[in-house]
């Protein structure tokens, strides 16, 4: 796995402050060497918390095993989302629009920076430097902040918090009502070989099935 902190390194010590723009690239070519990952995932929204294993295969293949909602499942595939709510024997599929964005948790990955590198501004949060996580923290990120060019896109803001490996260790995203939503990502494995065949799901025969509840197939 390319690694690329000596670069970042390197423009230090010359003395010139690297640009937003082109630390993103430096992450962005981190993540160009990256085919699947594992990670384990916390989204927060509002008071509500769900944690679980995500997995990622470039280009566009997503998968969660949540530990709670116990037994919750979500997977992304190249036509469909589906996601299975098990407390009331549901699950909810939607056939993807043919040009599509990605969703928040698919944001750290190959697809998702190409997506906020043309349709969004960077500028460094606050500064340049790194910065704790939290407030006490002893793990050390810069943090990117993202806003949309135009209305189109699923977030009109993102917060990017990138560790010293040049790994996104958090995003928190703002949609067009102002809605924030934040996942973290720890325990990241890279380039595991992980096969198609993970992001299979087989629906339980019980449960009831809502087709396309976002928007009309195309």
């Amino acid at each position: 796995m390319i690694i690329f902190p000596a670069l970042f390194s390197y423009a230090q010590d010359s003395g010139r402050i690297v640009t937003a723009n082109e630390f993103l690239n430096y992450v962005s070519a981190q993540y160009g060497s990256i085919d699947d990952y594992e990670a384990k995932v916390t989204i927060t929204k509002g008071k509500e918390k769900m944690n679980g294993i995500l997995y990622y295969k470039t280009p566009s293949l997503l998968r969660i095993n949540f530990d709670n909602p116990k037994e919750q499942v979500l997977v992304v595939d190249k036509e469909k989302l589906v996601i299975y709510i098990p407390k009331y024997r549901v699950i909810m599929q939607q056939k993807l629009k043919k040009k599509g964005g990605v969703s928040g948790a698919g944001m750290a990955s190959r697809e998702g920076l190409k997506i906020l590198k043309q349709n969004y501004t960077v500028a460094y949060l606050d500064s340049p430097d790194f910065v704790p996580l939290d407030d006490g923290s002893d793990e050390m990120v810069k943090k990117l902040k993202f806003v949309w060019r135009t209305p189109d896109e699923g977030f009109r803001q993102l917060i990017m918090s990138v560790g010293e490996d040049n790994l996104i260790r958090r995003l928190i995203c703002v949609t067009a009502d102002y809605t924030e939503m934040q996942f973290d990502f720890t325990d990241i494995m890279t380039n595991e070989g992980i096969p198609d065949t993970r992001f299979e799901y087989d629906s339980p025969a019980s449960a009831n099935v809502f087709e396309n509840f976002l928007f009309e197939a195309e």
